[in-house]
């Protein structure tokens, strides 16, 4: 069915475009009109119209006049198909990432893994959108649909064939990863985040089950890793859905984890592939790093990898921007890693990783976010005190809220910790008391290059300033 015919207009031409802004409204344009947590939508539309739009999507309730009016009781998910449409064609391969910890590393890993394959590659989440040439930064995991289709489309004109998406809670509920030909769908983990959107956490994981339920294709593929209690859960959606299922990870069919021992600058793995063992020297520390790129190698097969240059291709996997990076040794000869951790399962996994290369004592630096779920904070800061020898605990990104009521509810889970609000002289503090055999780890903000106070972005990084606190 042509665009025009579906939108109920009578030519594709007069369609110019897709907005969900409505000072960005040009004209023949198609106007999405949501109800969101702190705008509605529909407010707008009067202004849309008079902008120049040709339609307008929105609630069957919703009041349209100037223009022609598509209703749907899911607005979101008819915008998204209609600006599918609009966007196509897209690269021929795509795949989907979704779970609480790994997706960032997860679709890097696979971008990694395709271009060693001689594939053109790249990833889109939180670190933006990158391929072997270039980075270009989206500030979400997952963006507007517009953004994310256009982007998908930019990518095609590119000559890029395969493509790794983060799906977020977030977007799939708001339906913003909709419409692109969805190859293959992975899970790495479930745990507490985004409570603060989600009712529960039932909810949280019913909203990521949308990708296997509904936006995966129905002759794809699911890949799970089968170290996390709900693996089961989403293998049975995967089931139900009639998907194609390789899994990975302890006990699993398509990759077994078999044993793995940590190594002084990575790990070594020993796997079953086919009936066969194989060795794997991992040059990235921690179990998680093991997980996400095992779950790479998953998604790799399922888009018709071979084994051998997979395997090949693991084991030459470089670090992810902010995940485990280590960002300098202090003049005492203590490393200092800064991590994205921000649940309390992700700080228990990082200082995990980092426990044995420990020899004197672990550092921990942490804060939580402001404006988001208030109660995963004490028992971040619960984590990190019995995992840690020594916590810190600072400010995050507070963004409207006030930072000291942050840091005491993270300290409520740590009270034997020291506060130090300002971020700088936390980290200085922690690099400054670490000696040899120590090793220091920046929780929280990984990758970003801005700290979110009030209504202003700040420059800050948290590399930069653990480099600059050791000189």
């Amino acid at each position: 069915m042509l665009l025009g015919e579906l939108a109920g207009i009578e030519n594709d031409s007069d369609v110019t475009g897709f907005a969900l802004d409505h000072r960005k409204v040009a004209r023949g344009n198609i106007f999405g009109a949501f109800r969101g947590s702190r705008f509605n939508g529909e407010d707008f539309i009067p202004e849309a119209v008079k902008r120049g739009a040709a339609a307008v999507v929105a609630r069957p309730e919703a009041v349209v006049e100037g223009a022609i009016h598509l209703a749907a009781d899911e607005p979101r998910k008819l915008f998204a198909e209609l600006a599918a449409r609009f966007f196509a064609p897209f690269p021929e391969t795509i795949v989907a990432v979704t779970g609480t910890n790994g997706k960032t590393s997860t679709v890097e890993l696979t971008r990694q893994i395709w271009r060693m394959a001689g594939h053109r590659s790249a990833s889109i989440g939180t670190l933006g959108v990158t391929t072997a040439d270039d980075q270009v930064k989206t500030g979400l995991t997952t963006p507007d649909i517009v953004t994310f289709l256009s982007n998908m489309a930019g990518l095609k004109r590119m000559g890029i064939s395969h493509v790794a998406y983060e799906a977020s809670s977030h977007g799939l509920d708001q339906y913003r990863a909709e419409g692109v030909p969805v190859k293959a769908a992975a899970f790495t983990n479930l745990s507490r985040d985004h409570l603060d959107y989600h009712p529960n956490m039932d909810a949280y994981f019913a909203a990521k089950m949308r990708l296997f339920d509904e936006v995966v294709q129905g002759n794809g593929t699911a890949v799970v890793w089968t170290g996390d209690p709900k693996s089961k859960s989403v293998i049975e959606h995967a089931k139900r859905r009639g998907l194609t299922l390789v899994t990975v990870g302890p006990g699993a069919e398509t990759i077994e984890l078999i044993s793995r021992q940590s190594t002084p600058l990575g790990q070594q793995l020993l796997l079953r592939h086919d009936g066969k063992e194989h060795a794997l020297s991992l040059p990235l520390i921690g179990a998680y790093q093991m997980n996400n790129v095992l779950t790479a190698a998953g998604l790799a097969l399922a888009t018709g990898g071979d084994w051998a240059p997979t395997l090949l291709a693991m084991g030459r996997v470089s670090p992810v921007r902010g995940r485990l990076e280590r960002a300098v040794i202090s003049r005492a000869g203590a490393p200092v890693y800064v991590d994205y951790a921000h649940t309390p399962d992700a700080v228990e996994a990082a200082i995990a990783a980092l426990r044995p290369h420990v020899d004197g004592r672990l550092i921990t630096v942490l804060g939580a976010g402001g404006d988001r779920d208030e109660g995963k904070r004490p028992e971040m800061g619960a984590v990190a005190a019995r995992l840690s020898d020594v916590v810190i605990v600072t400010d995050d990104n507070p963004r409207s809220e006030n930072p000291t009521t942050i840091r005491r509810a993270v300290l409520a889970g740590a009270p034997g910790a020291q506060e130090i609000g300002d971020r700088r002289e936390a980290i200085a503090a922690a690099v400054a008391m670490a000696k040899a055999g120590d090793i220091v780890l920046v929780a929280g903000k990984g990758h970003e290059q801005g700290q979110i106070i009030g209504d202003r972005v700040l420059p800050f990084d948290d590399v930069t300033v653990a480099r600059e606190c050791a000189a």
